[in-house]
């Protein structure tokens, strides 16, 4: 499912979340402004982006495919669902074995009557601070698709809440923790919170650079010092989850070549090493994406 070069693993290239939000920045549809800056980071090396809009989330693959084609870069799509306020009436619909069903339907056939096949679950989403009933439902559906597929599961925690239940959860089902990656885990602010989760053998994420008003770059710097000196270099992957248009450059936002040009120097100025850099931005995802093939 991806080329080799460099992964942004978590990002949207169209979504719309502007309905629930009632806010219309939150409809990212800036197509051609999203292929200018894809062009840019294609130069830059990055050849694979993981695309986690999924059902409910604004998911449209020709949309997506034509920045692939215009870029150069490899889109993986997604299956699954996302948080409580934003999951359709058929995850409340459907018995936990049709969700999966459909899951398995979108990586091994096709999403929606298309030969695009999704390449993860994800991001499946608890809300913060606790587990809403349909987002148990859509958990249980993805472990039931990944163990039939092999398919990987990406999940969001909101504000880096319920990681460690996430985990918790993935350990009780028996599910592949080296093909799981905990979302929005740098939200927590918190270095040893996050190694906690590590030392179970599950995969983070660090994947709202650059949003500081959520979280001062400063502190992700921090925490993922402390993460490659506890030893867990092999377990993190990186991106930035942009969302609005006001993310985008041309619309003052930081735009998404902010990782490679404005946090990896932060990291290396901070005595961050290349080898973990490399890891993040290449060697972990492929490892974890890379060899899956419905």
């Amino acid at each position: 499912m991806l080329v080799p070069g460099m992964v942004y693993s978590h990002e949207h290239i169209p979504i719309d979340l502007s309905e629930v939000k009632h806010n219309e920045d939150c409809h990212l549809d800036s197509q051609d402004l999203v292929i200018d800056e894809f062009k840019d980071l294609y130069k830059k090396g990055v050849r694979n982006i993981i695309d986690m809009t999924n059902r409910g989330m604004g998911r449209d693959i020709p949309y997506a495919q034509k920045v692939a084609e215009k870029s150069g870069i490899n889109i993986v799509q997604c299956t699954g669902f996302y948080q409580d306020a934003f999951l359709p009436v058929e995850v409340f619909r459907l018995s936990v074995n049709q969700l999966a069903e459909g899951m398995i339907k979108d990586i091994q056939v096709g999403i929606k009557g298309t030969n695009i096949k999704a390449g993860v679950i994800g991001e499946i989403a608890t809300t913060q601070g606790k587990w809403m009933s349909g987002e148990e439902k859509v958990f249980d559906a993805a472990v039931i698709a990944a163990k039939e597929t092999g398919c990987p599961i990406s999940t969001h925690t909101s504000i880096g809440t319920l990681g460690h239940e996430q985990v918790n959860y993935f350990q009780r089902k028996h599910a592949d923790l080296s093909k799981i990656v905990i979302g929005h885990v740098d939200l927590s602010a918190d270095s040893e919170y996050v190694i906690d989760m590590l030392k179970s053998g599950i995969n983070v994420e660090f994947d709202t650079i650059g949003k500081n008003n959520y979280l001062a770059d400063s502190i992700r710097v921090q925490m993922l010092k402390d993460i490659e000196a506890a030893g867990y270099s092999d377990q993190v992957v990186m991106s930035m989850d942009i969302t609005r248009k006001s993310h985008l450059k041309k619309n003052g936002g930081n735009g998404y070549a902010y990782l490679l040009d404005n946090f990896i120097p932060q990291l290396e100025n901070a005595g961050i090493s290349d080898k973990f850099i490399n890891k993040m931005m290449i060697d972990n995802p492929q490892r974890i994406y890379g060899d899956f093939n419905a």
